[in-house]
């Protein structure tokens, strides 16, 4: 009966250890190949067969996420059309473990006819592809961690890790930062997290709640019922920020008996309340928010005046956590 369990860790340790390996072949090479990708004026075009190919996919993927524009083309289909997505001024890296896939040979003459710079990830330096690329990154296994030696595994994996050290370094060289991994990403998580801002989701206008100073706890009361927010903002006759009123500060005079028609609510508010500007991050606010303890804050202008209020749950609606 199969061992399941030393099966799947023998597997792991096979392409553990061929991934180790690579750290010795990120060398002049992989230098070039960087340097070439740098000086690309057009986008880096993969291009791998079968599960090369896939690999080549991914590898597209990252470098385009990550601040280098580029995509895959299916060797197979670039011979019968596809070939015009690639143009001068392109880079093109091409997958092969053998180094000896006759689609993608069929393509070398075209590609240096273009005058397109070629890299080539491949696991024979002697190879056609290698010999003709102007960098070879050297993907070589020493065997597949399949027990036949013929299932493409430790050699994809290993050409994958290649692949996401070209992107990394490229990433790097270029000072990409999350915010610009942010726009590539704008309709995920880490996307709203780092390009939401403040201004953007909150309610200002008549959707704000705002009395002013001398009128009393009762007009407090009702503006803070209607708007929903648990607070209200406190606002002198010259339209600035006098402070604030919340369900807290209701509940600390609740036992005070005062007159809620008569009283200014400017005797009882909370002084000096913590405000924020605009264009922060909505993820910053709600940092804030969870540090004070709070569910609402007052979103300022740049001239300091009130412009608008942010609540927890427009946070979360958002999908900023």
């Amino acid at each position: 009966m199969t061992d399941f369990i030393k099966s799947g860790q023998r597997t792991i340790q096979l392409e553990t250890d061929a991934v180790k390996e690579l750290s010795s072949r990120i060398d002049l090479p992989f230098v070039t190949a960087c340097e070439t990708i740098l000086c690309c004026e057009g986008r880096v075009v993969v291009i791998g067969m079968g599960k090369s190919g896939h690999i080549g996919n991914k590898i597209a993927a990252t470098l385009a996420s990550t601040g280098t524009p580029a995509f895959f083309v299916h060797p197979g289909e670039a011979s019968h059309g596809d070939l015009g997505m690639i143009t001068k001024g392109d880079v093109v890296i091409a997958i092969s473990n053998s180094g000896n896939t006759s689609e993608i040979l069929t393509l070398i003459p075209l590609i240096v006819r273009l005058g397109i710079p070629l890299i080539s990830m491949t696991g024979d330096d002697q190879s056609q592809l290698a010999q003709a690329a102007c960098a070879n990154l050297d993907v070589s296994v020493s065997s597949e961690a399949c027990p036949l030696n013929l299932a493409p595994t430790t050699s994809t994996t290993v050409t994958l890790v290649m692949g996401d050290a070209l992107a990394i370094a490229l990433l790097e060289a270029r000072g990409f930062t999350a915010e610009d991994f942010a726009f590539s990403h704008p309709g995920g998580a880490l996307g709203r997290k780092l390009l939401l801002r403040v201004g953007d989701i909150m309610h200002k206008g008549d959707e704000m709640p705002s009395v002013m100073v001398d009128q009393p706890l009762q007009a407090a009361l009702l503006e803070m019922t209607q708007k929903g927010f648990g607070m209200t903002t406190v606002m002198s006759p010259e339209n600035k920020l006098m402070g604030i009123f919340t369900d807290g500060d209701l509940r600390r005079i609740f036992d005070l008996s005062i007159d809620i028609a008569n009283t200014p609510i400017g005797d009882v508010m909370s002084m000096s309340p913590k405000t924020i500007r605009q264009n922060m991050l909505a993820a910053e606010a709600l940092t804030i928010m969870e540090n004070s303890s709070i569910t609402a804050l007052i979103v300022e202008d740049d001239h300091q005046n009130p412009a608008g209020v942010v609540h927890l749950h427009d946070i979360l609606r958002a999908g900023v956590v």
